[in-house]
């Protein structure tokens, strides 16, 4: 399962893998139970993970630069029910996030949604990551096949 093909839905809890679109919705599947479902356009609205954006001090980020930090952190995942520990975590984990602008429940949102990646061992990539990383593994395999010849 590719991060690319990970979306939330409004409404929905948790994380869905985008199995299939029609013109008037997606189909979905929960990385929760792995049940399948339509879910209409007219009701939810889709975020693909990889478009999401994080508020910081600086120059937003992406939230996948986030879970990046937290997959490389030694702190312990915190209760997501207790906001200021969750807070505290994120002091230590990202501490450049604008903690006027991103609210506790996002922060616990993605400390849940962080958890369900883990939960399915899906690896963190942005797609222009993976297809950087394809470019210069052909760009390698190229070079070694000219030096040889």
């Amino acid at each position: 399962m590719e991060y690319s093909k990970i979306i939330s839905v409004t409404g929905l809890g948790g994380l869905y893998e985008l199995a299939g679109s029609k013109n008037d919705g997606a189909i979905v599947r929960s990385l929760e139970d792995g049940s399948t479902k339509f879910v209409s356009s007219r009701v939810h609205n889709f975020s693909h993970l990889e478009s999401i954006e994080v508020y910081t001090n600086h120059e937003n980020v992406n939230l996948a630069d986030v879970f990046k930090a937290m997959q490389q952190s030694s702190e312990p995942l915190p209760d997501a029910k207790d906001a200021k520990a969750v807070k505290a975590y994120y002091e230590k984990v990202y501490p450049g996030m604008d903690f006027d602008r991103v609210y506790a429940s996002d922060m616990k949102k993605m400390i849940k949604w962080f958890s369900i990646l883990q939960q399915n061992n899906i690896e963190i990539k942005l797609r222009n990551e993976a297809e950087t990383a394809a470019t210069d593994e052909t760009m390698n395999d190229e070079i070694q096949t000219s030096d040889e010849s």
